[in-house]
């Protein structure tokens, strides 16, 4: 193990800090991740990292701001905003498959840094722009990204290896529910992502077109 050293004297930064609280997430899970292993994985005292991040609830809010950076704003600014909602649900998906350890963070914590706003920020832009109503538009991001919470906690919570099927129906107790299942067997995947996605656009696309005509 690394000699533990203060924060000023290796350089330490809060983005240095999140990265490796990242990468511990990733590769330990939340459930042992705490500022003492963060600090033994930096080589540093515990302090060094309070000088920066004050508290491990500031820490698990860097890792959610670290790791949203990553999602992928689309090029083409001429984007419609459900074609820009669609982008942006898929490079989440993307970027949450790659941190499956981080999902429940994005999922409880309040996401207020300057790459969830930011994010935001374009999407209501562009449904002001198409004349969508002010409700519709004010609800649009917590019903997409309650969504995507949603759906990608339940994903990454079963594991790769139940992605694709879904446990065993009793016909004779659940017979409607067993008969659906051949149309369930895709189970995390880019197809039934897309339906449900879908769904929710249809839903605040209907909703807008309704209160025009109310």
């Amino acid at each position: 193990m690394a000699k533990r050293t203060q924060g000023t004297a290796v350089g330490l930064s809060r983005e240095r800090i999140a990265e490796a609280a990242v990468a511990l997430v990733d590769r330990d899970g939340l459930e042992r991740f705490g500022v003492r292993r963060l600090a033994e994985e930096l080589g540093v005292d515990p302090m060094s990292i309070y000088n920066h991040i004050k508290g491990k609830a500031a820490l698990l809010d860097a890792v959610s701001e670290t790791v949203l950076t990553e999602i992928a704003a689309p090029d083409d600014t001429s984007l419609d905003w459900e074609a820009l909602a669609r982008a942006t649900a898929h490079s989440y998906r993307t970027t949450a498959y790659r941190h499956p350890h981080v999902v429940p963070l994005l999922a409880s914590r309040p996401q207020t840094s300057p790459a969830a706003l930011a994010a935001l920020e374009r999407l209501v832009t562009a449904m002001r722009a198409a004349g969508l109503p002010d409700q519709v538009v004010a609800d649009a991001p917590l019903l997409l990204f309650g969504f995507l919470n949603g759906y990608l906690l339940a994903v990454v919570s079963a594991g790769p290896e139940r992605t694709g099927e879904l446990p065993a129906i009793d016909g004779t107790r659940y017979p409607t529910m067993a008969a659906l299942t051949t149309r369930m067997d895709d189970f995390g995947s880019a197809a039934e992502f897309d339906r449900m996605l879908d769904a929710v656009l249809s839903g605040i696309r209907d909703r807008a077109v309704r209160s025009v005509n109310t």
